[in-house]
């Protein structure tokens, strides 16, 4: 059973850097990736961009590509999401999630993930 603790959001001004921060306790049976998930009000659910566990391996949306990092300190069972150069769709709550990996990747898809955290707030002002 994993239990996963949010934080580092907060409003920023469009163009800003924002770094949202995963914290993960209890223990897996085996590999599991960590996927940050986002949502604005009236809107689905997005995935944005995760990381696996044993090898590192990223992945990312396509509008998160090229302004948003993803990265992970095993030592501190950390996850962290550098996201800069904001803009204001990237508002919403953001979770992360920890779920199952297929052929060494992680999955864009909620139904993968069975466990969440309750999220961060982030807003991006014009």
């Amino acid at each position: 059973q994993l239990r996963l603790v949010e934080s580092g959001g907060g409003l920023v001004q469009s163009g800003g850097s924002l770094r949202l921060s995963c914290t993960i306790s209890g223990s897996a049976s085996g590999s599991y990736g960590i996927t940050w998930f986002r949502q604005a009000p009236g809107k689905e659910r997005e995935a944005v961009a995760c990381i696996t566990s044993n090898n590192g391996n990223t992945k990312y949306s396509e509008s998160a590509k090229g302004r948003f990092a993803i990265s992970r300190d095993n030592a501190k069972n950390m996850v962290y999401l550098q996201m800069d150069n904001l803009r204001p769709e990237d508002a919403g709550v953001y979770r992360c999630a920890a779920g199952i990996i297929i052929q060494g990747m992680c999955v864009f898809r909620s139904s993968a993930y069975a466990h969440w955290g309750q999220g961060t707030q982030v807003t991006v002002s014009s």
